[in-house]
């Protein structure tokens, strides 16, 4: 197991160095100069050769290229060229409302995703059925904009029974020092329900909408495996033996069927924690995704290219702990 994750581990480098590659020459194709966004209209062009000479954005691309990757190598993600604020510093502050915002999204996704799956499965072809599938092509279906403008509009400005964005409501904003970075968990730390109460009424829009897709997809997933295994002969004898319908489907067919749908939570949630730009853009959440969007918007590059390598970074570890995870589900799976 050691040397499995060793060589996983080991084979992140080169799909990191092919991820700053592209990375960097697709930010460089992109109109526009961070020398010219700091300096406005009013910046004249000598002005903005010398900012280019400052920021070494004069340099040659390879030259810059290799710059970025010696920094890296030195785990230096740079500082932001517009705040001068430490990439590192910035993750740092953001990761938590990330984290925070994709653990209720996907818990959403599976508290509602799976029983459908496994209704869907249960009952092939019948209403209950057709109504969970209808569903999870809609929710794939549904553009993420769309539907938070729509939420919002319905459950924040119709019937005001939410708030429209941001993570905590202002009044408690202030008085409200973060520990952990974890509204919720700080909130609790804290016993201040009424920090808890809103902290959460604001997680409720944004999770809805972000868990959409990750719902959808693992309904269809769970009804597919449970598909497949309720159609084995162990299936059959385990009915034949006397034993409980629900003790069938959630020890026997379900425990069988949990590779695949393992791997689709883990895929979904690695996306997730990734930074879901359209969401937290709509609702004004200070996450990562929203983070990186600014920067591509004011071509800071060391923002786009620190974001992007710590996204894949976390993608990758997640996809790695889904692996080994199979080996604990299926004592058949052994890593060498």
């Amino acid at each position: 197991m050691a040397k499995y994750i060793l060589k996983r581990l080991l084979g992140l480098l080169p799909v990191l160095f092919g991820i700053t590659l592209l990375v960097f020459i697709f930010l460089h194709l992109i109109p526009g100069d961070p020398a010219t966004v700091l300096l406005g209209e009013r910046g004249t062009p000598e002005q903005v050769e010398i900012l280019r000479a400052k920021l070494g954005l004069n340099q040659p691309l390879p030259l810059q290229y290799l710059a970025f990757l010696w920094s890296l190598l030195r785990l230096d993600l740079g500082n932001s060229i517009i705040s001068g604020i430490p990439i590192i510093d910035e993750i740092t502050s953001r990761w938590p409302a990330t984290f925070e915002l994709s653990v209720v999204a996907m818990l959403v996704a599976l508290v509602i995703g799976i029983p459908a799956g496994i209704l869907a499965a249960v009952r092939k072809n019948s209403w209950l059925d057709n109504l969970a599938m209808s569903g999870s092509l809609i929710g794939v279906s549904l553009p993420v904009y769309w539907l938070g403008l729509m939420l919002i509009y319905l459950f924040a400005v119709y019937l005001k029974w939410l708030p429209p964005s941001g993570r905590i409501s202002v009044d408690l904003g202030f008085g409200f020092k973060s520990i952990t970075g974890f509204y919720i968990l700080d909130a609790l730390l804290r016993w201040d329900l009424a920090a808890l109460r809103d902290a959460i009424a604001h997680l409720i829009l944004p999770a809805l909408t972000l868990g959409t897709i990750p719902l959808a997809i693992i309904a269809r997933i769970t009804r597919s495996a449970m598909l497949e295994v309720l159609s084995q002969d162990y299936i059959r004898t385990a009915r034949a033996k006397g034993l409980p319908e629900y003790w069938v489907i959630l020890k026997h067919a379900l425990k069988n069927a949990f590779l695949p749908i393992v791997t689709t939570i883990g895929l979904q949630f690695g996306t997730l924690l990734g930074g879901a730009i359209l969401t937290e853009t709509i609702f004004s959440w200070p996450g990562i995704g929203s983070w990186i969007y600014s920067g591509i918007l004011t071509r800071d590059y060391p923002i786009v290219q620190g974001g992007v390598i710590f996204v894949s970074v976390t993608f990758v570890l997640i996809n790695l702990a889904v692996d080994i995870s199979y080996a604990f589900l299926d004592p058949r799976i052994q890593y060498r």
